[in-house]
């Protein structure tokens, strides 16, 4: 099955899942890497992995303009639904099968206060696996944990997973998670898209290289990488 994730810049993507097309973390106006403006993407689902604001971005219009439906957390999901949004609640180790394929929620080291205050619940990642079983892991933001070397044992064809320190992990704890997990393949986020979070990708991904049999790809915001599995 065809699957393409383009990144946005910081943590947006964009996944196409057999021409099923969904938004992550949509974060797009306010942020000064995106090569795209909100109302020049198109979505039939959402996925919110917590509440920051540079994380929900834009999720509300983009889903009012496209009728995208949202999926999050219970807590997220509400928040959503309250303001007319279609959505659909799942919580961290459960899993549903949409009609992109299995997409169950992971843990996240992280906080999730909404962009109103509002109590977000627990932040999350996303294990996906399509219905043609390729397998892909987005940790958002988080810490390093040792049970991703369990997520891991699920087969990880393509993960994305945060460098920029100080909010997230860094470069060697990214490189710890790499690890542990063992995907076929890496996409480096969630870096330079402010000083505060500058860091070297491509050292990184050399890294990667050196101490891994993974694949690192970097990415620059807008450009996409297809997952080709046997």
């Amino acid at each position: 099955m065809p699957l393409k994730i383009t990144w946005y810049g910081h943590a947006a993507f964009g996944l196409d899942v057999d021409g099923v097309k969904l938004l992550v973390d949509p974060f797009l106006n306010d942020n000064p890497a995106a090569v795209v403006k909100a109302d020049a993407v198109d979505a039939d689902f959402i996925l919110i992995s917590h509440g920051h604001g540079d994380h929900v971005g834009d999720a509300v219009a983009i889903a009012e303009r496209t009728g995208a439906l949202v999926i999050s957390t219970y807590e997220i999901a509400s928040w959503f639904a309250n303001k007319g949004i279609e959505t659909h609640a799942q919580h961290i180790g459960g899993g549903f099968h949409h009609p992109f394929g299995y997409l169950k929620l992971t843990q996240a080291l992280h906080g999730s206060m909404l962009p109103d205050g509002s109590y977000g619940g627990n932040p999350a990642g996303f294990l996906l696996t399509t219905s043609g079983n390729e397998k892909l892991y987005l940790a958002c933001d988080t810490g390093l944990f040792g049970d991703m070397r369990l997520i891991g044992e699920e087969g990880i064809d393509l993960a994305a997973l945060p460098i920029g320190d100080n909010f997230t992990m860094g470069p060697d704890d990214a490189l710890r998670a790499v690890k542990l997990l063992e995907p076929k393949h890496v996409i480096p986020v969630h870096y330079n898209t402010w000083e505060l979070i500058e860091q070297d990708p491509h050292a990184w991904a050399e890294q990667v290289k050196k101490e891994t049999s993974t694949i690192p790809h970097v990415l620059q915001p807008g450009e996409s990488f297809q997952l080709e599995t046997s």
